[in-house]
This record gives structure tokens, C-alpha cells and sequence, in this order.
């Protein structure tokens, strides 16, 4: 597939590897700018420094972009930037095969086990 030299899969996977920077991808691409707290509602098992951790290490990545107005209170937004925009492809390959495995799932062993 690739030569040890010049095969990148690892580097793709420490951006996207966790539980939760797919689920904040996919949610700010479909939602477009968010805040900070609406992150945190459209994904309720996520704890607080849990969320700040992987949007720091997205945004590390150019990823994500975190703007900061000089507001009282101060208000934070998340988005994805132009360079993060170009794993739109991957993530909803990513989510339609999950989606898929679940149907496949549900064939192979019923509804209660699918999950």
C-alpha cells in the first residue's frame, strides 16, 4: 500500500484518534460556528476539559479555528478552518460506514446486539 518512508496513515490517525474529535468535527461541519457551551450541549457525555483538550489539540492541527471576543462575558467560537474543511470527505466516509456496520450488524446478530 504505501512505503514505511512515505505512508502518512499514522499522521491522519493522531488527529482524528478519540472518542470525541470526530463526534466535534462532524458537529461543527454540519452547525457551522459554535460556542463553546453549544459544543458542549450537542454532545452531553462529553465532560468540560475533556472538550477543551481535544478542540486545543484540533486547533493545534489547524483544524479548527477558536476565535476570542473581548466581550463581558467573553465569548468563545470554534469553526473549521479552510485546511479542516478538506476531511469533510473522510469524516462522512468514516460516518456512512458506521452506519453501514450497523445494518450489518443488525443482519448478522439482530437489533439488541448491533449497538
Amino acid at each position: 500500500m504505501c512505503v514505511n518512508t512515505y505512508c502518512k496513515f499514522e499522521t491522519a490517525l493522531d488527529i482524528l484518534i478519540g472518542k470525541w474529535k470526530p463526534v466535534i468535527l462532524l458537529r461543527l461541519l454540519n452547525h457551522g460556528t459554535m460556542r463553546f457551551s453549544e459544543l458542549q450541549k450537542s454532545i452531553p457525555d462529553i465532560t468540560k476539559k475533556m472538550l477543551t483538550q481535544q478542540l486545543r489539540e484540533l486547533e493545534y492541527h489547524d483544524i479548527v479555528h477558536r476565535e476570542v471576543y473581548k466581550e463581558i462575558p467573553p465569548r468563545v467560537e470554534y469553526s473549521i478552518t479552510e485546511y479542516g474543511q478538506r476531511m469533510t470527505p473522510l469524516l462522512q466516509a468514516m460516518n456512512d460506514w458506521g452506519v453501514n456496520h450497523i445494518a450489518h450488524l443488525q443482519e448478522l446478530y439482530g437489533e439488541e446486539r448491533a449497538e
